[in-house]
């Protein structure tokens, strides 16, 4: 069964405050990785470093380390040089200046030379093992590096998830709301074919609808071209039916005012012997 929001919110905030106080107590950063590399030279050395090594020294930065290391490796290279040089004059002075003199015969230099061999040889190897040390700490490295953004991405992604799990509540409590208020419809709980066939013909009536639209406000122009044409033929027709009204309305008040109200009179009784006419009518086609 499924956790609910709320536990799954209370289990991101727990682990969110157990990372932040894990990262407070173990923070990384170039600046401290590099400390014990720069605390370990004394401060008459520090001194007498390039301005290149004094500004990697002030701002570590790996691309600073990187050419700080190659700088390194060339003063090494040539302290090497130096000291293998005086060391073998020394030697030589020494062999000449000695009481009794140091003699070396062949077969001296031949197991010197055979020793240098073995030494060189083991030397390689241990650089090649070196070299493959630094290759490894290297992966190494940039696979913390990659976790370790990882692991940063992942905290603020834990960060933004209480407040996206609530904003999902409150959209789910309004789904369910609007779903309350159309259960009456029984279109709004189809399954999800039939809601897609429904849709699909809705929108083919609509398109048929903007068809007609559009042929109607095609012909919009024309027909109120033929109405403003009918309003103006309209308007004398009119005014001559206002006054046709008037003048029966007078000729018939003139004609009331002639018969002095007998007109009336008149009338009523002119009915009554219609009437009785139609009736005596009905009358004799029934007795014949």
């Amino acid at each position: 069964m499924p956790a609910s929001p709320r536990k799954t919110a209370a289990r991101a905030q727990d682990v969110l405050k157990i990372l932040s106080r894990h990262q407070a107590q173990h923070e990384i950063s170039i600046i401290k990785l590099s400390e014990p590399i720069t605390s370990y030279a004394p401060p008459e050395t520090r001194q007498r470093t390039s301005d290149a090594s004094n500004s990697a020294l002030e701002g570590p930065t790996p691309a600073s380390l990187e050419a700080d290391l190659a700088h390194y490796s060339e003063l090494f290279s040539k302290l090497r040089f130096s000291y293998v040089e005086q060391v073998t004059k020394e030697k030589f002075i020494r062999a000449i200046v000695g009481d009794p003199p140091l003699i070396v015969n062949m077969q001296e230099n031949l197991e010197l030379e055979k020793h240098n061999l073995e030494a060189k040889a083991e030397l390689k190897n241990l650089k090649q093992d070196v070299a493959k040390m630094v290759e490894d700490l290297e992966r190494k490295a940039r696979e913390l590096t990659q976790k370790y953004e990882s692991v940063q991405l992942e905290t603020t992604r834990l960060e933004e998830l209480p407040s996206k799990i609530n904003r999902l509540q409150a959209q789910v409590a309004k789904l369910k709301a609007d779903r309350a208020t159309t259960d009456s419809n029984p279109e709004m709980n189809l399954p999800l074919v039939k809601t897609k066939h429904l849709v699909s013909r809705r929108q083919a009536e609509q398109q048929e609808i903007t068809r007609e639209l559009e042929a109607l406000q095609s012909k919009l122009p024309r027909k109120r071209k033929e109405a403003e044409r009918l309003e103006a033929e309209l308007g004398p027709l009119e005014t001559k039916r206002q006054n046709s009204r008037a003048a029966a309305r007078e000729a018939k008040r003139r004609k009331e005012a002639a018969l002095g109200g007998v007109g009336d009179d008149l009338e009523q009784r002119a009915r009554w012997w219609r009437a009785s006419e139609t009736i005596l009518a009905h009358l004799l086609d029934a007795e014949s």
